[in-house]
């Protein structure tokens, strides 16, 4: 009987530490990231993009969603600065397998996180915003897909 009165009340302790919903909580917020800050840290994440997916060859086609935020302009000149062939109006030749690229980037805390992905690797990496731009506050964070 003692046993069975100890797990009810330990059972009812424990239903108190359960949330009501299944809902993830989003701490972080949209933030429009402009100028020398865009440029380096859009410079950096193509780079590393580069890095991982390999060199540019006349057959990589990255696709991008049309975007007029000045990090997606400041993305599409970099990858185009490493010779890559960037679409954003959707309009690719038949023959053309493109690499479909996302990103994002969020503030938290005082810093940037700045995600770009494709459906085989996922980068992201924190930056501290500067007068002269943006600088690494995290190391890379790399994340390959099968």
């Amino acid at each position: 009987m003692g046993k069975l009165l100890a797990f009810f009340i330990a059972a009812a302790l424990l239903s108190g530490c359960q949330t009501a919903d299944d809902a993830l909580t989003n701490s972080s917020t949209p933030v429009a990231v402009t100028g020398p800050a865009a440029s380096a840290i859009a410079g950096d994440m193509a780079n590393r993009l580069a890095e991982q997916i390999g060199p540019a060859g006349a057959a990589t086609t990255i696709k991008m969603e049309k975007d007029t935020s000045e990090f997606a302009t400041a993305l599409e000149a970099a990858l185009k600065g490493w010779g890559y062939t960037v679409v954003t109006d959707g309009k690719i030749a038949n023959d053309v397998k493109p690499v479909e690229l996302a990103y994002a980037i969020e503030g938290l805390d005082g810093q940037l996180l700045a995600r770009v992905s494709t459906p085989s690797i996922a980068l992201g990496r924190a930056y501290t915003p500067t007068a002269a731009g943006a600088t690494p506050a995290s190391p890379l964070s790399i994340m390959q897909r099968n």
